[in-house]
């Protein structure tokens, strides 16, 4: 069962402005991480459904950040059916995150009061999900679809909490880019993990790192 309520979940994205998102097939690594976005101040984190058994790595994994790091939200993404969203689920996922939009998995989620965040790459594909429920859509690829993409939906749906994922890096320039756009928050995968600092164990880097982000985000709101 999910820790955190759907409020808590939405409020936290909202606050902090970015979501981690991350796998590993080693769960100490994936442990280190968690703990070291924590300490940077990251209080949601997507860990990705990519690996095989992932599921057991999630499992181990929310029972370690429920006892060394209490106020963090993990999710689960990369789901694109709704039995892996219920297996998810059992295992305690505090949010759902796919890169596409399933209604099915949308009906699992509110169920249990989930949060459901679908990948949409078009207005109607966002329309359709908040009909279902979605409060938060992931904007995916973000990369293909543009800051433009997301200033020019907020224009007719301002009401629209957006996620964007894909083309995001931890500098101003770029997260200015987003935040002036109308994005609720940014995903951000292997940026906020540089393959030398992961290949040293240096956890520090990483914590440092998700620091000088969020205090950009903060910055530039």
């Amino acid at each position: 069962m999910a820790r955190f309520s759907k409020i808590q979940v939405i409020t936290a994205m909202k606050k902090t402005g970015m979501v981690p998102v991350f796998y590993h097939k080693d769960i100490e690594v994936a442990k280190n991480v968690v703990k070291a976005c924590y300490d940077g101040g990251v209080r949601v984190f997507e860990f990705t459904n990519r690996g095989d058994f992932a599921h057991e790595i999630f499992g181990e994994l929310n029972k370690f950040a429920a006892k060394e790091c209490p106020e963090m939200i993990l999710g689960i993404g990369s789901i694109v059916d709704a039995p892996t969203a219920s297996l998810y689920i059992q295992l305690g996922a505090n949010f759902i995150v796919g890169p596409l939009f399933n209604p099915e998995v949308a009906k699992v989620s509110n169920r249990r009061l989930v949060p459901y965040s679908p990948g949409c790459g078009s207005v109607s594909e966002v329309g359709f999900a908040q009909e279902m429920g979605c409060d938060v859509c992931k904007v995916f690829p973000g990369d293909v679809l543009g800051a433009g993409f997301v200033k020019g939906l907020k224009a007719p749906m301002p009401w629209s909490n957006l996620m964007v994922t894909g083309g995001v890096k931890p500098e101003e320039a770029n997260l200015k880019l987003w935040f002036e756009a109308g994005v609720t928050c940014v995903g951000m995968g292997s940026n906020l993990f540089p393959t030398e600092a992961m290949k040293a164990a240096n956890w520090v880097v990483i914590t440092e790192l998700c620091a000088n982000t969020l205090a950009i985000i903060q910055k530039v709101k």
